[in-house]
């Protein structure tokens, strides 16, 4: 279960303004996100909830149809993405689109997310 300590007010408010299927999705990814690393920093910025460790590490960001799981070093995650989730084919950006309840995979985002976070330890030190 996530920490509700570490939830940050503006992201709560923000997914409470969502429509419903939006919102369900946009929870259950913050749910998976926050569970798979104690270490993640909760932030809303750039009119949407962000999460990072030494440096950013992942962002939701919802549309009217979708929510996207985006990844700020995504090129680099591709490799470790057996699920073939990762969609784009920017400089460094990847993301997860997510259109319905049923596409959410908790444990290849976790995985995923974790690797994120693995990258930006190893970037740090």
């Amino acid at each position: 279960m996530a920490d509700k300590r570490r939830e940050n007010e503006e992201v709560n408010q923000f997914i409470l303004k969502l429509p419903e299927d939006i919102q369900n999705i946009a929870s259950a990814l913050r749910k998976i996100i926050l569970n798979s690393s104690q270490e993640l920093q909760e932030e809303f910025k750039w009119s949407m909830p962000n999460y990072s460790y030494k440096g950013l590490v992942c962002y939701i960001q919802t549309a009217k149809s979708h929510v996207n799981l985006g990844f700020h070093r995504g090129n680099v995650l591709q490799e470790k993405d057996t699920n073939k989730l990762l969609q784009g084919s920017g400089k460094a950006l990847r993301y997860i689109r997510v259109k319905k309840m049923e596409e959410v995979q908790p444990e290849a985002i976790a995985s995923l997310i974790e690797e994120a976070v693995r990258l930006n330890e190893e970037l740090s030190s």
